[in-house]
């Protein structure tokens, strides 16, 4: 497969891309905080689903619209596109059709918004591999199971040393190199290890030293993503996201102590992201935060919505 690298010009919006070639990792849930995050720090967003089959960011956006519609409150929103995959004569055709409807979707937008965050399939095809070229910072959440971890490299089953490199490693190696001798660039690569859940300690530390020693070798940061909360598909049914305000308008009830641990663990996993933001809005937000924080432990219903992985 052909793919020609997007090349990054200076003054256009900085691209964000959430991608896995497995499903079910939590890209979605993920790439919307951050979208919802980097709104309120003032930053301009625009969106791209890339998964035309299964939109769940899509869905996301429309859950969010209908209930801000619903109960007449004001939320915000970005710039929505949803490309879809074509079925043309040939495979050619097709991919040649889907290239010129991402390109010109990206013209569009990249020129009046500060970030592009781009929502890829959960799966090996065309618009995914180029939905990866597109990249300036590349998230890659994948669940904290040695199964998973598969996907950037398989390991000795006995010892659990690295044998070889998983085949999605391998696609991002070569986007990597296509994009260097396309314009010399690159971009950053970050795995998030996420829906942690209440695993052994021993299946702990054997991921993190898998992970460990994948991260040189491969060319990525390694940060903790969101837990296996409830809260997470409570939220995604609102359109709602851990940085959103919550109260009885919101949620139809008023929050539990779970809310307020899934707005902390979503701001520290935006900030070890490390987009290029303002440092006055992306800390006033962070000062923001703090005071709701605290208005909203005082007294709140406590209950442990932790599943198990």
């Amino acid at each position: 497969m052909s793919i020609e690298p997007h090349s990054r010009h200076s003054g256009t919006a900085h691209v964000v891309v959430f991608g896995n070639e497995k499903g079910g990792t939590g890209k979605s849930t993920i790439a919307m905080h951050v979208i919802v995050a980097l709104m309120q720090a003032g930053q301009r967003v625009a969106t791209i689903d890339l998964d035309s089959r299964q939109r769940t960011l899509t869905h996301y956006i429309e859950n969010r619209r209908s209930l801000a519609m619903r109960k007449r409150i004001k939320l915000d929103f970005p710039t929505h596109h949803c490309v879809a995959r074509t079925e043309g004569t040939s495979v050619e055709s097709s991919e040649a059709a889907e290239y010129d409807d991402l390109a010109q979707t990206i013209v569009a937008v990249e020129a009046d918004h500060d970030f592009l965050v781009i929502d890829t399939p959960g799966t090996d095809n065309y618009l995914m591999h180029l939905g990866h070229s597109m990249a300036d910072t590349l998230v890659t959440p994948l669940h904290d199971s040695l199964v998973d971890v598969d996907v950037l490299g398989t390991a000795d089953p006995a010892t659990f040393a690295i044998t070889e490199q998983g085949r999605y490693a391998a696609m991002i190696a070569e986007t990597r190199q296509q994009r260097r001798q396309l314009d010399g660039g690159s971009f950053e690569w970050v795995v998030v290890r996420n829906r942690l859940s209440m695993v052994g300690a021993h299946g702990k530390r054997l991921i993190a030293h898998r992970l460990a020693d994948l991260a040189p070798r491969l060319g990525f940061r390694l940060v903790d993503g969101l837990g296996e909360r409830a809260v997470y598909r409570e939220l995604y049914s609102r359109g709602l996201t851990a940085f959103d305000d919550f109260d009885e308008a919101t949620l139809g009830m008023r929050p539990t102590m779970s809310y307020v641990a899934a707005r902390e663990e979503a701001m520290q996993l935006f900030s070890e992201l490390r987009l290029p933001l303002t440092e006055r809005i992306f800390y006033d937000t962070m000062a923001g935060t703090e005071q709701w924080q605290e208005s909203a432990g005082k007294p709140v219903e406590m209950h442990d919505d932790l599943v198990d992985g």
